[in-house]
């Protein structure tokens, strides 16, 4: 009898773990970027990276990535968008927002990290997806040279989207370099419910 017991008492506990790791994982905040290459869906890290998390949701809820484009991509490293619409104009931005590189998020294949200038604390809309394992991008000290690019998520659906993209041939455009001569546009942005 007390072996019965245990084991509805095991079977109850497991039940309860199995249904708040279910819970857990359907409330992760998904973003789905809808390009002229097909859909990316994108998991954000919310925990490790709540400010640009929740700056790059301002941005998603506001329609502001609706028509812009992936206006660098380097193949082997990475492709770069949130910044210019279809005429090559650069859309008005918010503040920037402080620098989360040191928050042990990695720029690996397929993350998501924030695009900057030479200020380490400049990144407003501007994000890019890493071909590759870029560990020279990471945050290595709080210098200059090794504040590194802050990761905030990962493309967990459509990869071979952003693979399509390093395929698109490229031109100066504007005074940049890397520019697709097709535009590759985000149609929508938008919060997976």
């Amino acid at each position: 009898m007390r072996n019965i017991f245990l084991f509805i008492l095991l079977l109850i506990t497991s039940t309860h773990s199995f249904s708040t790791e279910k819970t857990m994982s359907d409330t992760q905040t998904k973003v789905k970027l809808t390009t002229t290459l097909g859909e990316i869906i994108i998991q954000l890290n919310t925990e490790k990276a709540p400010i640009s998390s929740a700056n790059f949701l301002t941005y998603v809820n506001e329609g502001f990535y609706n028509g812009t484009i992936f206006h660098r991509i380097i193949p082997d490293f990475m492709a770069q968008g949130g910044g210019f619409d279809t005429s090559f104009n650069q859309k008005p931005v918010h503040a920037s927002i402080k620098n989360e590189a040191n928050n042990g998020l990695t720029n690996t294949r397929g993350t998501l990290a924030m695009a900057r200038t030479n200020d380490p604390n400049s990144a407003t809309a501007q994000f890019f997806i890493n071909y590759k394992d870029n560990s020279f991008l990471n945050h290595t000290s709080q210098t200059a040279s090794g504040w590194g690019y802050a990761v905030f998520g990962e493309v967990i659906e459509g990869m071979d989207v952003v693979d399509a993209m390093s395929t698109q041939a490229t031109s100066n455009r504007g005074g940049h370099q890397d520019v697709p001569k097709t535009d590759i546009i985000i149609e929508k942005a938008e919060l997976i419910k």
